[in-house]
């Protein structure tokens, strides 16, 4: 039991004392990155799923490419 209250201790201290946590400002310049970046990959992901949806569609139907 004085293991796991001796950890306890030193990890509280390590958080407290040691660690440097980003400002505000940080983090939110950090999200609205990953916000933009997470948006402009699914907007690809969609315009390329709906374009070889459609070259399937095409050559299931026809047997030719119609853009």
């Amino acid at each position: 039991m004085n293991k796991i209250v001796k950890y306890v201790k030193e990890s509280y201290s390590e958080l407290v004392n040691k660690v440097s946590w980003p400002t505000r400002t940080e983090v939110v310049n950090s999200s609205v990155v990953v916000l933009s970046a997470s948006v402009i990959i699914a907007i690809v992901i969609l315009a390329m799923d709906l374009l070889f949806g459609n070259v399937l569609m095409s050559l299931i139907y026809t047997g030719t490419v119609n853009f």
